[in-house]
């Protein structure tokens, strides 16, 4: 697994999982239709990546499909890497 999906999903694991709860979370598990991100916690989640990677991510482009999964939220920010 490449570096940014590693600190993503760690930092989805640390903000939205609760210790005790017993789900097992990857790459490619879903985030918003699971309810594990709401739209709330996807505003945080937003500022987390433009912080992180220094891009600049449109309300357009954070939509929840492209929030769903790790892997798509890596490859939204990998685009804006260029």
């Amino acid at each position: 697994m490449d570096k940014m999906k590693e600190v993503v999903l760690e930092y989805v694991i640390d903000e939205y999982i609760d210790e005790d709860d017993d789900e097992e979370v990857g790459v490619d598990s879903p985030l918003i239709s699971s309810g594990i991100v709401d739209s709330f916690s996807m505003v945080s989640l937003k500022r987390f990546l433009e912080n992180k990677y220094k891009v600049r991510l449109s309300d357009e482009e954070a939509t929840p499909e492209a929030f769903d999964t790790v892997t798509s939220i890596c490859s939204l920010v990998q685009k804006h890497l260029g």
